[in-house]
This record gives C-alpha cells, sequence and structure tokens, in this order.
C-alpha cells in the first residue's frame, strides 16, 4: 500500500502508474525470499518443465490436465473477445504495448509470489488443500491493491485456485503464468484495466 500510494503522488500517465505499481511486487518477493534465507527454508519455485501426464480427478470425472489447461484458456479468449469487438481499433492498437507489459511483468511477478514461493512453502507445513486455499484467497485479495472491489478480488482467488491446481499437477509455474498474462491481455483490451 505505501508503493500504490507514492505512486499515485507521481503526474505520470495511469498507464505507467500501473505498470510501477505491479514492478513494486518485487519488493514482496524480496521479503518473501529474505524471510526463507534467514529461516534457511527452501523454495520449490516450480521451476521446471511441465509434467501434463497427472490428471486433474474430479468427483465424477477425470480431466487431461492440458485439456483443462487448454479450455480455461479459449474460454477466457472467448468471454474478453466478446468484449474486445466491441472497441474501436485505435482503442486496442493504442493498448498493445502496455497490455503486453502489464500482462508479463503482473503474471510472472503474482505467480512467483502466490504459485512459486507461497504455495510450496505453505505445502511444507499444511495440507495441499488448506496451502492453496490461503494462496489463493492472498492472491485475490492482493487485487485490492490495484483498485478492484472485495467482491471482485474474491472472485480472482477463484482462478488463483486453478493457477494453483495446474501448477501442482504440472509441477511447473510456466503454464500458470501463460493462462495468468492470457487473462491479463484480455482484461486490459477489453477495457477492465484502464
Amino acid at each position: 500500500m505505501f508503493s500504490n500510494n507514492l505512486v499515485e503522488t507521481l503526474t505520470i500517465s495511469k498507464e505507467l502508474k500501473i505498470i510501477l505499481n505491479r514492478l513494486f511486487l518485487v519488493w514482496i518477493i524480496a521479503g518473501v525470499l529474505m524471510n526463507f534465507l534467514f529461516f534457511k527454508k527452501k523454495v520449490s519455485w516450480y521451476n521446471s518443465k511441465p509434467d501434463w501426464k497427472n490428471p486433474i480427478v474430479l468427483p465424477f470425472h477425470r480431466v487431461n490436465t492440458f485439456w483443462f489447461w487448454m479450455i480455461g484458456i479459449v474460454v477466457n479468449v472467448m468471454v474478453y473477445l466478446f468484449f474486445i469487438v466491441q472497441k474501436d481499433i485505435e482503442y486496442i492498437l493504442s493498448l498493445i504495448l502496455f497490455g503486453l507489459c502489464f500482462s508479463l511483468l503482473n503474471a510472472v511477478f503474482e505467480e512467483i509470489i502466490w504459485r512459486g514461493i507461497m504455495l510450496s512453502a505453505l505445502k511444507e507445513f499444511t495440507s495441499t488443500g488448506y496451502a492453496i486455499i490461503v494462496t489463493s484467497i492472498g492472491f485475490g485479495l492482493l487485487h485490492l491493491s490495484i483498485g478492484f472491489s472485495i467482491s471482485l478480488s474474491l472472485l480472482i482467488s477463484v482462478t488463483g485456485v486453478i493457477y494453483a491446481v495446474i501448477t501442482l499437477k504440472t509441477n511447473s509455474i510456466y503454464p500458470g503464468i501463460v493462462f495468468h498474462v492470457v487473462i491479463n491481455m484480455g482484461m486490459v483490451l477489453s477495457g477492465f484495466i484502464i
């Protein structure tokens, strides 16, 4: 919140303020990592090539993780396209560079914080389900810092659950980052951010 207040005092464009806000996520990463180093704790990071062999098992259905991931991306693209096609082409083109910068920064930093560091750390000391719930709620509530409402932030927690399940099933943070980039880009181009 301190960095948000600092950024708000600057006389720069709204787009640059949002990018700076997302860059300040590095302070969260640094703080958590310093804590891990101080207490000599190991972090998994889930920094490996995705393993798509582990299925997602639901009560009455078994889903291939790759297809679950792909269907999620396609559904999100279709939903955001509905809003994007209603915008002027000039508006969309003016946001491409900002959208790419924001989407990459936000997705990488948030996934490193919530899935790469926090999920792996909590899994060491609690159950997997508890680790997923706590990190997903934290992930959703982090969006309060960019001006989202509490109800929308809690709804974003649901996507945190999806990212966590995909990360755990593939043993990799990268599919979650790609999914996150797609959603962020859709939010920018459809006008939900900016």
